[in-house]
C-alpha cells in the first residue's frame, strides 16, 4: 500500500483543487457554477458562430449557382425570342418580324409594370401597420386597466 503524494509532491495547491462536492462549501459551489456556465456559453457561441460561418459558405454558393441559372435562362429566353423573329420572316419581311415581335415584348413589360405598381402601392409604406396598431391597442387597454 503506497503512502498518499503530498501536496508539494504533486505540485497542486489548494487553489487548483477541485473541492468533491458532497465537501465543497456554497461558495465554491457557486464558483464553480459560474465557471462551468461561462464555459458553456462561450462553447455555445464557438458552435453556432462555426454553424453560421458553414450556413454562409454554402448560402454564398447557392446564390451563386441561383445567379448563373438566371443569366443562362435569360439568354435561353433571347434564343427563344429570336426564333420567333426568324419564324415570322419566314412569311414577312425581317424588319417587320422583328418589329411585331418587339411591339408584343413591350406590351408584356407594361402589363407587369402595372401589376407591379398596384403591388408597390398595396405595400407602401413599408412599417407593420397591423402590429402598430396591436400595440397601441395593448397599451390603452393597460392604460384603462391601471385607472381601475
Amino acid at each position: 500500500m503506497t503512502a498518499p503524494r503530498s501536496q508539494a509532491a504533486t505540485g497542486a495547491t489548494r487553489a487548483d483543487e477541485q473541492p468533491v462536492p458532497e465537501n465543497a462549501s456554497t461558495g465554491q459551489l457557486i464558483s464553480q457554477l459560474t465557471e462551468q456556465l461561462s464555459r458553456l456559453v462561450r462553447d455555445e457561441a464557438r458552435l453556432a458562430q462555426a454553424e453560421m460561418t458553414q450556413k454562409a459558405k454554402k448560402l454564398g454558393v447557392g446564390a451563386g449557382l441561383f445567379g448563373g441559372a438566371g443569366l443562362v435562362a435569360f439568354f435561353g429566353l433571347a434564343a427563344l425570342i429570336t426564333t420567333a423573329i426568324l419564324a415570322l420572316a419566314l412569311v414577312l419581311p425581317a424588319w417587320l418580324a422583328a418589329l411585331i415581335v418587339a411591339v408584343a415584348l413591350f406590351a408584356v413589360a407594361g402589363v407587369l409594370a402595372l401589376v407591379g405598381k398596384k403591388d408597390v402601392e398595396k405595400g407602401s409604406p413599408p412599417v407593420p401597420t397591423e402590429a402598430i396598431s396591436s400595440v397601441k391597442t395593448d397599451i390603452s387597454t393597460v392604460k384603462e386597466s391601471a385607472r381601475r
